[in-house]
């Protein structure tokens, strides 16, 4: 978690828990904006992914007949 997300959870924990859930549904509006679909991807989950496509082991879904 980068230092940036700790403290706003810090800032968000300091509030009244009616405050937290308005906070928690600003963050959930503005998350579902710049991704309505959950498909981007964060910094951190491209490094993994990226990671992964290097492993040996490491199997593209296109490579797989699903048939």
């Amino acid at each position: 978690m980068s230092s940036k997300t700790m403290q706003i959870a810090e800032m968000v924990e300091m509030l009244p828990e009616q405050d937290q859930n308005l906070a928690f549904e600003l963050i959930k509006k503005l998350v579902l904006a710049w991704d309505p679909d959950f498909t981007k991807l964060t910094a951190t989950e491209r490094k993994e992914l990226e990671e992964a496509e290097n492993d040996p082991e490491y199997i593209n879904h296109g490579d797989i007949n699903w048939d």
